[in-house]
């Protein structure tokens, strides 16, 4: 299997990454780090729970003064009581936690960081800018930018488009922002914009919709693999897949492989890994176990996925 490489990635993460094969721990205190994550109710976040329990188990073999706490939840309220229930009665001494949403996340996040504890956010920022110590996610303005620029330099003026949204987070909004800005001035028009939430029965509905609406859609910016499989399936049954190509982000294998294949349909892909999750616990596990600093922003870079260069992003094997 070949080495998955995440383009973009700061010298400092670089370094935090292979300095946690090697660090020593500084005192003989067990340290307990919660998990909290969504659970895996599409493609990109069984991926990430893959990583998680991977680099959970690994890490636990190699510091045996590290014990870890994972819980996953398929809504916001269920998070925030997975959360809390950490720090009542398992008494973490740091949390790494991706929103399920940023906005009611927010205050039980915040609740961590006011009893003394060591939080990093992932992926979805909190609504509250300053609370974590430690923040480690794709660059989503990167993941808009590029996609949108890929629209304008291949779709003429006039060319209609549609969009879909993912989860309503800080993270969406940097998305579409930066998309929008890419394609300002083509001349291209974004006929409608809705949330099909990373999902691709949500996705499958709402691009329905969309066909239904509208007579003429030229190309399909779905913001997320899962979304762009029930977009597809939404645009094959309408009988139109022969007016529109379609572009997600993350870098799904079966999106990959079809990009290899040079599928019209799916000119080319934007990456954003799943495997993320890793590097934030890895880093935050070093807070514990080394002098290592691991505090501020750790970006990790998005890329444009291509036929030329579809093969060294084919990862047959893994789960995503």
């Amino acid at each position: 299997m070949k080495r998955r490489e995440f383009f973009g990635a700061t010298a400092a993460l670089a370094l935090a990454a292979g300095l946690a094969t090697t660090a020593v721990a500084q005192d003989d205190k067990t340290y307990v780090i919660g998990v909290s994550i969504p659970s895996a109710t599409h493609g990109f976040m069984g991926g990430l729970n893959w990583h998680a329990q991977e680099t959970i188990a690994r890490l636990e073999e190699v510091y045996p003064q590290l014990d870890f706490v994972l819980a996953t939840a398929g809504e916001a309220g269920k998070q925030v009581s997975d959360i809390e229930d950490m720090l009542a009665t398992r008494n973490i001494d740091a949390l790494v936690v991706l929103p399920f949403e940023s906005e009611p996340l927010t205050g039980p996040v915040k609740a961590v960081k006011d009893a003394g504890k060591f939080v990093t956010v992932v992926d979805r920022g909190l609504s509250v800018e300053g609370i974590e110590d430690l923040y480690v996610a794709g660059d989503n303005e990167a993941f808009g930018r590029v996609a949108g620029e890929y629209f304008k330099a291949n779709l003429p003026s006039g060319a209609k488009i549609v969009i879909l949204r993912g989860i309503a987070t800080t993270l969406d909004n940097e998305r579409v922002d930066a998309f929008e800005k890419a394609i300002e001035g083509s001349g291209i028009e974004v006929l409608d914009k809705q949330h099909g939430d990373w999902n691709r029965d949500k996705a499958f509905t709402v691009m329905q919709d969309y066909l239904s609406k509208y007579p003429q859609i030229d190309a399909v910016w779905a913001a997320d693999d899962d979304m762009a499989i029930g977009a597809m399936a939404a645009i094959e049954q309408a009988g139109r897949t022969d007016e529109m190509w379609i572009i997600g982000g993350a870098g799904m294998k079966e999106i990959v492989k079809r990009i290899m294949d040079k599928d019209p349909q799916l000119p080319v892909n934007v990456t954003y890994p799943p495997a993320l999750i890793s590097s934030a616990i890895e880093m935050t596990a070093l807070h514990f176990v080394s002098s290592t600093p691991v505090y501020g922003r750790f970006i990790i870079g998005s890329t444009l996925i291509t036929p030329e260069n579809a093969e060294q992003f084919y990862f047959p094997d893994s789960p995503f």
